[in-house]
């Protein structure tokens, strides 16, 4: 992101953030946590939302919602222990949301619901997917992605070691989930803390990502959809080897124009900030300029997703970093290769390659 760029957006909280183990009232009853993480992107942001429900009795309970939960991990745990102990006035969580499956998002989501005897608030697709990930210690990593990363044309012997030692990679970061869950999907109404939230949906980062929009207060809890310094990862995963997911994200974030520009959007990552038709616009530009860059650079080539990891990522990548650079590499292609703008073949080597294609 450019100086210009960030220039665009207003922070209103400037350089204000919440210490580990603390909270920061941001607007009525909203209040932002913000856990470290132990990744290249260090922190998420979590969301607590004074409320009220009706238990299953019918009676009327005072406490908390809270939406996103950090990776499971001692440290984590330390962390929202804290919180439980200082920072909820007495009152119990009341219920868990989670706005998608990412380990940083729904890691301690069955802790905290077991903790609190809490009902779990999710997509269908994103908890399936979950309990299918827990279960596939295959599936992040260890032969299968092997073989995945080694198809697109990256067979440095380092960096498949590491995706080797990658099985379980899913279930080490995330507690065991809860049985049964509440649906989300879009366009539903929540009612949290006196307000009603919309459901908004939104596809490519994660199987079926739920952000919420509060009209009354024009406040955006808006996941990792859009966020105000980086984009999304958005990635083709070995067990979905011929998605599309770029179009899928495009798509969905031309959905935000909807919403009124100086809405307040509370991200995962980042400060939250005003500018939210400013800085979709940007993502989507950012995400162009990859997609014109490849085609300015393939005429008379056949390249592979490895190929294009000097295109599209400047910075050195280090083993874990890469494996997200390869899957988002392969986004942009396969964009184009929906498009019929490439086309692609398998070459001798076992490695596919994505060209223009030949005049028919």
């Amino acid at each position: 992101m450019t100086q210009t760029q960030e220039s665009a957006l207003h922070y209103p909280l400037s350089d204000v953030i919440p210490g580990e183990s603390e909270s920061m009232e941001v607007a009525p009853g909203i209040f932002w946590l913000r856990m470290s993480l132990p990744f290249a992107l260090d922190h998420i942001n979590l969301w607590l939302i004074r409320d009220r429900m009706e238990d299953r009795f019918g009676t009327l309970r005072e406490g908390w919602t809270v939406v996103d939960c950090c990776v499971n991990s001692p440290q984590s745990q330390a962390k929202w222990n804290a919180i439980f102990d200082n920072r909820l006035e007495g009152l119990p969580i009341l219920r868990v949301i989670v706005t998608h499956m990412h380990p940083d998002h729904i890691g301690l989501a069955g802790w905290i619901c077991e903790r609190w005897q809490a009902p779990l608030f999710i997509s269908a697709t994103d908890i399936n997917v979950a309990r299918v990930a827990m279960t596939d210690h295959d599936g992040f990593g260890g032969e299968s992605g092997t073989r995945f990363y080694e198809l697109h044309g990256l067979r440095d012997e380092g960096f498949l070691g590491h995706v080797r030692g990658r099985r379980s990679y899913y279930s080490s970061l995330v507690h065991k989930l809860p049985q049964s869950y509440h649906r989300l999907m879009d366009g539903d109404l929540l009612s949290i803390g006196g307000h009603s939230w919309q459901c908004i949906a939104g596809y490519g980062h994660a199987p079926e990502h739920i952000a919420l929009y509060n009209q009354d207060l024009n406040l955006l809890i808006s996941g990792d959809m859009v966020l105000p310094r980086i984009s999304a990862n958005v990635s083709v995963h070995a067990s979905e080897p011929e998605a599309n997911p770029l179009q899928l994200f495009m798509d969905s974030l031309k959905r935000y124009f909807d919403l009124p520009e100086d809405a307040f959007v509370l991200p995962s990552h980042g400060k939250p900030f005003n500018g939210l038709h400013t800085r979709v616009q940007q993502l989507l530009d950012h995400h162009q300029e990859h997609l014109n860059d490849i085609l300015q650079t393939v005429p008379g080539k056949e390249l592979s997703a490895a190929d294009i990891l000097p295109l599209l990522f400047k910075r050195k990548l280090d083993a874990h970093q890469t494996t997200f650079a390869m899957g988002e590499a392969l986004a942009h292609l396969h964009y184009l290769w929906f498009k019929q703008q490439l086309q692609r073949r398998e070459d001798p080597q076992g490695v596919l390659r994505f060209s223009l294609p030949q005049p028919k």
